[in-house]
């Protein structure tokens, strides 16, 4: 019965599953034993079969019916103990979607049998993180018909070759990896634009990419492409050849008011409010940030999660920003919002850089510093400014950053201090019981 339970395990606690069970098994005259009871009632709560669409859900366990779109012949390998093992896969379909079931040993073995075309009924789990991957538990022929499709969807294709042309929208640092033969490399992860969509690009080998700056166009022949259901994911090795190109490649945002129904976006636009980051602890134990902000792109105002690194990175209202590679989610209130997080990239869209010379109070908060003016606020880099001291800076001015060239601090003029001290101690009338400092204790 337990296996049963986990379908539903969502929804019921145990112990309501059994009673309902048992309620099933009295209801039938104990006609029916205890695990047919608990197939009824799995039915009962509409979990008995699912579309492939839905297997997205929470529960451990899913049943449903897949049609053989594609197989892979099982292949054997050395787990870490030394023990063989045996792993096989098929592409399953219905008119809803397409899932990979893996089928380990024992059933991989059987995997032999089946056919394309043939119709199974499958219960099985999440492979992983991964929720395009179905681990199989149980499996059997099904004498049921499915329209589905007879072609492998291609964001569960096997990788092809191909020559691109792409724009880098950003380059990350490389970083060292370990290979699957025990010997370490360097990647380096990139955002790339091709004109159609904004993906990822990684880079096996990162000689291919010196010279290659943020911004630049460039061909590359022979890279490696890989199909997610947000769309293409590249990666280049030693087999890809890269050559710059003169090609002016646009890089295609989605407004905000698109966003609703998709999976991930890439936006622009301008921050209307932001509220400070604040920390929390994630489920291992890490201390991450996170923090809300509002943006506008003309067509909509959005939501905007900051997650992670992300959230600490220094914004103003009223500055222009551009999010890639954003999930989008559905808040509690009904509406969409767009997370940044692990593998998004933001970047605050400066504007041309105006010379000019700026008075006014340093804030040092959050980790940033600030120049307020009285009546306007900045975001100051370059330079490290003394909290609460009043300066005049020359500076380049990008909208609401600026970049400090030199500095001087404003020393109050003396002689005007005393006669403002002497003005205040004139104000005093001759009956008040209030004694001031005298201007020497006032100035010292």
């Amino acid at each position: 019965m337990q296996f049963h339970y986990a379908l539903v395990d969502d929804l019921l606690t145990r112990e309501e599953f059994e009673r309902r069970v048992e309620e099933k098994m009295e209801a039938c005259g104990d006609l029916v034993d205890e695990v047919t009871a608990a197939m009824m009632v799995v039915q009962d709560l509409g979990r008995h079969h699912v579309k492939i669409g839905r297997l997205g859900g929470k529960q451990s366990l899913f049943s449903f019916f897949g049609k053989v779109i594609a197989k892979n012949p099982p292949h054997e390998f050395e787990r870490p103990d030394g023990e063989k093992g045996l792993v096989a896969s098929l592409v399953l379909g219905d008119e809803t979607g397409q899932v990979r079931a893996i089928l380990w040993d024992e059933k991989a073995a059987a995997s032999h049998d089946i056919e394309t075309g043939d119709v199974l009924e499958v219960i099985g789990k999440h492979a992983g993180r991964n929720r395009g991957e179905i681990t199989v538990m149980a499996m059997r022929p099904a004498p049921v018909e499915i329209s589905g499709p007879s072609e492998v969807a291609p964001y569960l294709s096997p990788p092809r070759r191909k020559d691109i042309a792409v724009v880098v929208i950003a380059i990350g640092e490389a970083r060292k990896v370990s290979r699957k033969d025990g010997s370490e490399g360097e990647v380096v992860e990139m955002v790339i634009g091709d004109g159609k969509c904004i993906t990822r690009m990684v880079c096996w080998a990162p000689e291919l990419m010196e010279g290659i700056v943020e911004g630049a166009s460039f061909r590359i022949r022979v890279a490696l492409e890989k199909y997610r259901k947000s769309g293409p994911e590249y990666s280049i090795d030693e087999k890809s050849i890269v050559e710059p190109s003169e090609e002016e490649i646009p890089v295609a945002l989605d407004p905000l008011d698109s966003i609703a129904g998709k999976e991930t976006c890439s936006v622009s636009g301008t921050v209307r409010s932001c509220q400070p980051s604040r920390s929390f602890s994630t489920r291992d134990g890490r201390t991450s940030s996170v923090r809300n902000i509002v943006i506008s792109d003309g067509t909509a105002d959005a939501k905007v999660v900051l997650w992670g690194d992300h959230a600490k990175t220094p914004l103003l209202p009223g500055e222009a920003i551009a999010l890639y590679l954003c999930s989008v989610r559905q808040a509690k209130t009904g509406e969409n919002e767009v997370h940044a997080g692990r593998g998004s990239l933001v970047r605050v869209l400066a504007s041309s850089p105006v010379d000019e010379e700026i008075a006014g109070d340093v804030v040092v908060t959050g980790g940033a510093t600030y120049l307020d003016t009285g009546s306007d606020c900045f975001l100051v880099t370059g330079k490290d400014l003394p909290h609460g001291h009043r300066v005049t800076a020359r500076v380049l001015r990008m909208g609401k950053r600026v970049s400090v060239l030199s500095w001087t601090e404003n020393v109050p003029d003396r002689d005007e201090l005393l006669a403002r001290c002497d003005r205040f101690i004139g104000l005093a009338p001759g009956t008040d019981t209030f004694t001031p400092h005298g201007r020497e204790d006032i100035c010292r």
